[in-house]
């Protein structure tokens, strides 16, 4: 704000009122125009976000809630989390520790997972996404045609739209017939980008949009072509959504959906139900080697390592159940070696194992409650930055409206 001296011209909005907005907003589930109309009506809203008294205009213009996002952006929000988890125990005092072991008055826990939020795209389909670049190409050509008065070339649109449409009219088209689609619309595909080709080679420039669209296909093109001809279904950096290029896909082996779409978020989550991101981003990654520094990250803010760590199987590896055990972690699951044969100490480690998973519960319960009810269910956004910005405010909406909220509940409690 103190950037702009002078008194003419808008006045620059404090940030109170953006961050404010777009928790509102991620929490509600608003769009950017319902925002602006829910703040416009409701006094609570203008409260929130600092206002002195109630006014029936506009606070702001819907259009500024993207340039927020892009400057409230995901490094910015990863800071403003952790000032937020950091400053929950030291205000209400919920969380003693003795000295600089790994042993608390509570247990010392950190629990670590990875999921995926989905991105809104269309399933992706080979003869799908062929035929959209087809039209995204035909469109270019018209462009180009009628912007500088060039004679249309031959596209056979009708006759590839026709053929896309007898394939996705088929209710279970069989391997032949795919692959005859595949290759018939490869050949559209292929025929069109030498046409945008051709005029670009002569000197006609395209729209600045058209630019990202014709890179997007031209390397859609060279994996599909690829794949058909290699006779395989996967390729390095597949792209899924030519309108959103960053997106990949995602195999987790689920039940319900074996691969998905979006962003990979690996989280940790504290004994006081606080979630924090360790890595975030739309190509996979094993989640596995990450926890020694997601361990790390726990000793850097707290001088101590946890008393355990909970985590599924893909963390028990060699290298971190070492370094667990050099470190004084307990780490759940069945200890190496050979079993023990005492009985008391068999009953010991079922409870321990017992209770170890129940703890564990918790950060699917955070994953569930980030997801059904704090927008990380499906984002809808359709830059790389806002994407990856919206998934990392769910996570500080989450810790607002549960961890938080317990704490508070609890202080006011233990002070009545």
């Amino acid at each position: 704000q103190a950037l702009f001296s002078s008194e003419t011209g808008n006045v620059a909005k404090s940030a109170r009122m953006v961050l404010g907005s777009l928790i509102l907003q991620q929490r509600m589930g608003f769009t950017d125009r319902g925002l602006v109309d829910q703040i416009k009506q409701n006094p609570h809203y203008q409260y929130f976000i600092g206002f002195d008294a109630f006014q029936h205009t506009e606070p702001f213009s819907r259009t500024l809630l993207v340039e927020w996002r892009k400057r409230v952006d995901l490094q910015f929000i990863i800071r403003a989390n952790d000032i937020l988890c950091d400053a929950a125990p030291k205000a209400f005092n919920f969380r003693k520790r003795g000295g600089n072991t790994n042993r608390g008055t509570l247990i010392a826990t950190q629990i670590c997972d990875a999921t995926v939020a989905p991105q809104y795209i269309r399933f992706p389909q080979d003869t799908s996404l062929l035929n959209e670049a087809r039209v995204k190409l035909e469109a270019m050509i018209d462009f180009f045609c009628e912007r500088y008065g060039l004679e249309k070339p031959r596209t056979y649109r009708k006759v590839a739209h026709k053929d896309y449409l007898t394939f996705a009219r088929s209710k279970k088209p069989a391997a032949e017939k795919i692959s005859e689609a595949v290759k018939a619309q490869l050949g559209y595909v292929r025929r069109d980008l030498a046409y945008v080709e051709g005029f670009m080679h002569q000197g006609y420039a395209p729209l600045m949009k058209q630019v990202d669209n014709y890179i997007t296909i031209h390397a859609l093109y060279q994996q599909q072509q690829y794949m058909f001809d290699n006779k395989t279904h996967k390729v390095e950096n597949r792209i899924v959504s030519i309108s959103q290029p960053y997106v990949r896909p995602i195999v987790r082996g689920k039940t319900k959906a074996p691969t998905e779409f979006g962003a990979k978020l690996h989280l940790s989550v504290d004994e006081n139900g606080f979630g924090r991101i360790e890595s975030l981003s739309f190509n996979a990654f094993n989640e596995g080697p990450m926890l020694i520094e997601a361990l790390n990250a726990y000793k850097y803010r707290n001088h101590c390592f946890p008393e355990r760590v909970l985590v599924d199987q893909i963390y028990r590896t060699r290298a971190n159940i070492r370094f667990c055990k050099e470190n004084d972690i307990r780490i759940n699951g069945p200890k190496l070696g050979r079993p023990a044969k005492d009985p008391t100490t068999i009953h010991k480690d079922r409870k321990m194992a017992n209770q170890d998973n129940t703890d564990r519960i918790e950060i699917e319960r955070y994953f569930s409650t980030a997801k059904r009810r704090n927008g990380m269910g499906l984002i809808n956004k359709k830059r790389e930055d806002t994407s990856l910005s919206v998934i990392a405010m769910s996570v500080m909406v989450t810790n607002i409206f549960g961890s938080f909220k317990s704490a508070i509940e609890e202080y006011d409690l233990k002070t009545k």
